[in-house]
């Protein structure tokens, strides 16, 4: 798997933080980088917030920066391809930089959505 697998819109659930909470859902549209030839950008909303997203893929390994300002990193996601999926299912971790008890670091799956041709 590539950057150009990486091109397109994913679904993010990130699991509840707590027992009895429902998992949070986030969608990530992720196209080329402009400056980095092996790279994507795009970004992610999540409970009616959207942040930037910059990263890439080598060797089946998924590393973003998520970025609320555009500035400063406020989280990451660090994940791998799951094998067999044909690149269409990466599980991780997300992790947030300044993390409190009701935004902990929480295990990720990223499905890539079906795009009309």
């Amino acid at each position: 798997m590539d950057h150009q697998h990486l091109q397109g819109q994913w679904r993010a659930e990130l699991q509840a933080p707590a027992p009895g909470d429902q998992p949070t859902t986030a969608t990530l549209q992720l196209g080329p980088h402009p400056e980095l030839a092996q790279s994507v950008r795009g970004t992610v909303v999540r409970g009616g917030t959207t942040a930037q997203v910059s990263g890439d893929v080598d060797g089946g390994d998924l590393t973003l920066e998520e970025s609320i300002n555009g500035t400063n990193i406020s989280a990451t996601w660090t994940g791998q391809v799951v094998d067999g999926s044909c690149g269409k299912e990466i599980r991780g971790t997300w992790n947030n930089a300044h993390p409190t008890p009701t935004t902990p670091s929480a295990p990720f799956v990223l499905r890539k959505q079906a795009a009309w041709q």
